[in-house]
């Protein structure tokens, strides 16, 4: 017979392994670095410009970041934040390397979502990020996946419950209650209404206090940060039930949205949600929270099966929240039914001679017609490597493998990104 100590054991094993993992996989420190980029990257596949223009600029302007020079002097290497002084300072035909982005508006807010297990949800945000940040643009990571994988990707492993996405929604009852006490005190007709009460259990768990940036950690990547996510964050479908029955009228699904909405529009440029592969409280607060739903699926019938399910559970999650708190908002931010601005469904794991993969794709887009994204991202041996190592493609250095074998996975990232990056523009224009 086995009990909650023998599991609990098991863990405790398994956290021994992940600290010799992380050694393997980060720095003997176990911080997770980000490795610079050679001047073939940064000209050809970052800034899509001829090497011998790039080195023609860097000589006639001393004054633009250098990078380091290899031994023989044959190879230049750059920091992620030298590409950005690069990208600021240098112009190319008279047109800058800034990318595209709107004044006046807010971060774009996209949900990688999906019911299946390994349909690669994290792999996506992952390099959606890494190719982003790459691009020029500032990101947030919200991870609402107990799993964490994306949190761990990024180098984030000892993270306390308090500050996740379960923080933030604690928070919001606290100052949600609070505010609807406020509001019945001071009732027009001037009777008192009732009083909704948190348990003193809660208020004292001081979360409250938090301020905004404290859920948000840095990572390796200077232009991307994240909301991380920890194992023990699962138990926040089991605390928000408990915290609706404190307090019906909370509207739970709103609190990351409510969060999100107190940031500057011009802190960052994108915020990338990995969602768990459930509808849940953790869930619903992404897609509330999103302006585009991206969901990934594999070449396979039942992941064309699980993704069919996926999408009309949230159907109908989203229509049962639509009449149950109808006309219950303050005046706000906040709309109901949701209304997504973009839908796009990624086929992921896809390989181009395979027959079946073929046919499954070409049924993806007689189903859902437009919103299938052209450009599958492919299996190839480098993504299979990238994520045994808990890193993305953009982050392995070509030299560890043929470089044919990297561009090819690099590729088939960068055209999935380059399709993200339309329909972020499209989302702009119509924020």
């Amino acid at each position: 017979m086995y009990t909650h100590e023998d599991l609990a054991r098991l863990q405790a094993q398994s956290l021994k392994m992940q600290g010799w993992i992380r050694q393997q996989t980060f720095s003997p420190e176990n911080a997770k670095r980000l490795r610079r980029f050679s001047s073939w990257e940064v000209s050809e596949l970052i800034f899509g410009i001829n090497q011998s223009t790039f080195r023609g600029r860097l000589a006639a302007d001393p004054s633009l970041p250098g990078g380091e020079v290899e031994p023989d002097g044959r190879q230049r290497w750059f920091s992620l934040e030298e590409i950005n002084e690069l990208r600021r300072r240098m112009k190319i035909n008279r047109k800058s390397l800034m990318p595209p982005r709107p004044s006046g508006k807010r971060a774009v807010r996209a949900a990688v979502a999906n019911f299946k297990g390994g349909a690669g949800k994290s792999t996506v945000a992952l390099h959606l990020a890494h190719a982003a940040a790459l691009d020029g643009y500032r990101v947030l990571c919200v991870d609402f996946d107990p799993q964490a994988t994306l949190s761990h990707s990024m180098g984030l492993t000892d993270v306390a419950e308090d500050y996740t996405v379960w923080g933030i929604m604690a928070r919001d009852l606290i100052r949600e209650t609070d505010r609807m006490n406020a509001g019945a005190s001071a009732a027009a007709s001037g009777s008192a209404l009732p009083q909704r009460r948190i348990p003193q259990s809660i208020r004292d768990m001081g979360l409250d206090d938090l301020r905004h940036a404290d859920f948000i950690k840095s990572t390796a990547w200077s232009t991307i940060d994240i909301v991380p996510s920890c194992a023990n964050a699962a138990f926040v479908e089991f605390a928000s039930a408990q915290y609706r029955h404190l307090n019906p009228e909370w509207s739970f699904f709103a609190a990351v949205s409510r969060y999100l909405d107190d940031l500057a529009d011009d802190d960052y440029d994108l915020i990338i949600f990995d969602c768990p592969p459930a509808i849940g409280y953790q869930s619903m607060n992404a897609v509330f929270a999103a302006d585009m739903l991206y969901i990934p699926s594999g070449p396979g019938y039942w992941e064309y099966d699980s993704t069919t399910s996926f999408i009309g559970q949230l159907a109908e999650a989203l229509e049962d929240l639509s009449h149950g708190f109808d006309g219950t908002f303050p005046a706000g931010k906040m709309e109901l039914p949701k209304a997504f601005r973009d839908i796009r469904f990624l086929m992921t794991r896809y390989e181009p001679g395979n027959e079946l993969h073929r046919a499954m794709f070409e049924a993806f887009q007689k189903v859902f017609g437009p919103h299938v994204l052209e450009h599958p991202v492919e299996m190839t041996r480098a993504v299979e490597q990238s994520g045994r190592f808990l890193s993305s493609v953009y982050e392995i250095d070509y030299r560890e493998m043929t470089r044919e074998t990297w561009r090819r996975a690099r590729a088939s990232f960068d055209r999935a990104y380059s399709e993200f990056r339309g329909c972020v523009q499209c989302v702009w224009d119509d924020l």
